[in-house]
């Protein structure tokens, strides 16, 4: 199914990482190939590894999110001075009514 037909393309999901092959005159997938699995942790030491490099990752994704969360006050109070000025500067205009535009 791998041939070099002009018609079919291959398609690698991005979730999952599946090869899809999908004839383009058909809206229809010819082949499904499953992305290899990976190999199960045969040494405990191993597993340690693996456990603690998850925890430094979840610790790093925490810090980043509490310094944005840190930051996210200043940054709305910024705005909304930005906007608090820029409506003192604009005059205020009569609203405009449905009525009006007859």
């Amino acid at each position: 199914m791998a041939e070099k037909d002009p018609s079919t393309i291959q398609v690698t999901c991005p979730c999952c990482g599946a090869t899809l092959t999908v004839d383009a005159t058909l809206p229809a997938v010819l082949d499904h190939k499953l992305p290899p699995k990976p190999q199960a942790l045969t040494q405990l030491k191993d597993a340690a590894k693996v456990l603690h490099e998850e925890a430094t990752r979840r610790e790093e994704k925490y810090q980043q999110i509490r310094e944005a969360e840190k930051s996210k006050g200043k940054l709305l109070d910024k705005k909304f001075q930005e906007l608090l000025k820029k409506a003192k500067e604009e005059p205020l205009q009569k609203p405009l009514k449905d009525i009006d535009l007859d």
